[in-house]
């Protein structure tokens, strides 16, 4: 289980300090932090062989041998077919497509495609998401000193950076990994603040990088593969061409171009570290804003895949009866929050935070988001859980705020209008107050802005008389609100992370992106511990904390977008659709290794 493997990493390091790791794809996992190595490949034409794609290995329990009797696993890309067009969508353009200039979910996305990071994620066939673990992509191996503080890495020798000029080719070394950390350490890096945990980074030779921790870190990898955070360039960013126009990194796919509202296009990079990858051809994602277009374009056959929502799904199932459906539920977390004026009525008495989230009817949202009833009535496995402030798809984190285990604090997820009312006289508003409500529609989808409707009759029920500032996603909600920057109340979506640490660190520190600017030394504190606590269970008790403590006092109010199953749908001829990450990877974690069989 992935929630043990600080255990697993304690138990071998006095015998095995040294974890190889693997560049990853088709089933190649990683035993807790084990990261195990493997020889390369030089054909990088060969077809793929084996049970895992060329270059990577398969990998046992740290401290364990595959038994004799293991049977020789089926090769899933045994009839692989290459070549082709991957034809996507996507809602909107990057506001840059530059890594560093922007932390929109769109510009990381677009990273994903071209850039490496030291570690990523080992989504590959049979690999659920809940175990998902970081593997070497330009580390070759990652060593940590006995007490945890210092981490040694390897770089592989076989990464290169496109051929394409001024990079022409070259080998990635510690120049670049320096420059990059340069820019995510940069004070105009909204994401610095999550790598703050970092002593000092040394460099003693091109092909080694020294990380030295302020205390211990349970998800020192996992911050390092998160799509979010280090993204490898090359020191040739730095006045040879201009990232923000072009794109060169040592990733699976080549930018070619980018016409904004209309598409972007990447070929395959044949000489990626991942020897025989990624199979096909190109890649082309168009831009189209309006759901219902995107719609069309897939049941037209334009588009080899496409989000469906859950309204729709059974029609669309019923009109492309060969189409591949993914439900899944998203490591993502929506939540109201409010402006940090202590002058407000939510700053005056926390009884106002409770009685907006007692006020909110989270399960007829998660109808109204989800279909939940009548997708449940046909047979299609549906999520009803909730968000708390760690979302309900973190499974190893998240508690259930309709169990037991929430405490008393139960009561604040619970829709009751009365109670609610009661809370706001209480708390010196029987008449209510004037607010004004505000959240992006041009970015997130049908679902995402039918909630945001539904919250506005919610506020106006409880006495809060909102007046409604609908925003633009790129030039106001992400630049201003997001950032903390507004007066009111707001409705949005938290950045997906592969690793639950980082919703606390981000909400309750200081952190740029603490939305609300919350300043909670007991929370704060919590969010510091569960970091450096290398126990699971342990850990594991902080975020269960962390989570009732954020209840009571709602500082940020969990909603019910992110929780319940998403739909994919993929054209017929999409093979290795089901292999699927988290986060912004999906670039170099997931469709290198799909294949169109037309």
């Amino acid at each position: 289980m992935a929630e043990k493997y600080w255990d697993r990493y304690r138990a071998g390091r006095s015998s095995r300090r040294r974890f190889l790791g693997g560049v990853v794809a088709g089933g190649a996992g990683a035993a807790g932090l084990a990261l195990v190595g493997c020889g390369d490949d030089d054909d990088d034409d060969a077809t793929p062989s084996g049970g895992t794609p060329a270059g990577t290995a398969a990998v046992t329990q740290a401290g364990s041998a595959t038994p004799a009797t293991t049977p020789t696993p089926v090769d899933p890309y045994a009839g692989a077919k290459r070549g082709g067009t991957y034809r996507m969508d996507q809602s909107g353009d990057p506001p840059t497509i530059d890594p560093y200039g922007n932390a929109s979910f769109l510009t990381k996305g677009f990273a994903s495609y071209m850039y490496s990071r030291l570690f990523k994620y080992n989504a590959g066939v049979g690999v659920k998401r809940r175990e998902l673990l970081p593997v070497g992509d330009l580390a070759e191996s990652a060593e940590a000193s006995p007490d945890g503080l210092t981490w040694t890495i390897k770089l592989r020798k076989d990464a290169k950076f496109h051929n394409v000029a001024p990079v022409n080719g070259r080998p990635v070394t510690t120049e670049d990994v320096k420059f990059s950390w340069g820019r995510a350490t940069a004070e105009s890096n909204t994401n610095r603040s999550q790598l703050a945990f970092v002593d000092k980074v040394e460099y003693p030779d091109a092909g080694t990088v020294k990380f030295t921790l302020k205390s211990p870190n349970a998800a020192f990898l996992d911050v390092l593969a998160d799509a979010n955070l280090l993204w490898i360039m090359p020191k040739e960013s730095d006045g040879g061409f201009n990232p923000a126009q072009q794109a060169i990194g040592s990733g699976p796919w080549i930018f070619e171009s980018y016409q904004p509202s209309v598409m972007i296009k990447h070929k395959r990079n044949p000489e990626w570290h991942v020897k025989g990858f990624p199979l096909m051809d190109a890649v082309e994602s168009a831009i189209i804003p309006e759901y219902a277009n995107r719609l069309a374009q897939f049941q037209a056959g334009n588009t080899d895949l496409s989000g469906v929502t859950a309204e729709d799904i059974l029609a669309v199932k019923k009109a492309m009866p060969n189409i591949k459906l993914w439900g899944d539920v998203a490591q993502q977390l929506s939540m109201i929050f409010f402006d940090p004026d202590p002058a407000s009525p939510w700053a005056k008495d926390p009884r106002v935070k409770q009685a907006v989230s007692m006020a909110t009817d989270r399960e007829s949202l998660m109808d109204l988001a989800y279909n939940v009833k009548k997708l449940k009535s046909e047979g299609l496995d549906v999520s009803d859980r909730w968000n708390n402030v760690i979302p309900a798809g973190m499974e190893r984190f998240w508690l259930d705020p309709k169990s037991a285990a929430q405490g008393d604090s139960k009561k604040y997820f619970e829709y009751n209008m009365k109670e609610a009312k009661a809370l706001l006289a209480a708390a010196g508003f029987a008449s209510g107050f004037d607010a004004i409500y505000q959240y992006t529609a041009n970015r997130y989808g049908a679902a995402f802005n039918a909630t945001a409707e539904a919250i506005i009759g919610f506020l106006n029920e409880l006495g809060i008389k909102t007046t409604t500032d609908v925003q633009d996603y790129s030039s106001k909600y992400f630049t201003q609100t997001f950032a903390g920057n507004f007066k009111g109340i707001a409705f949005g979506l938290e950045t997906p992370f592969p690793e639950g640490g980082s919703y606390p660190l981000r909400l309750f520190t200081e952190n740029s992106l603490n939305h609300s600017k919350i300043v909670d030394p007991e929370l704060a504190d919590l969010a510091q511990k569960q970091q450096q606590e290398l126990d699971p269970a342990k850990r594991k008790e902080i975020f269960y904390e962390i989570q009732r403590k954020n209840a009571v006092k709602m500082h940020y109010i969990p909603q019910v977008i992110g929780a319940g199953t998403t739909w994919t749908g993929f054209q017929g001829w999409v093979r290795n659709y089901d292999v699927q990450t988290f986060g912004y990877g999906g670039g170099t974690e997931t469709v290198p290794f799909r294949w169109m069989d037309k």
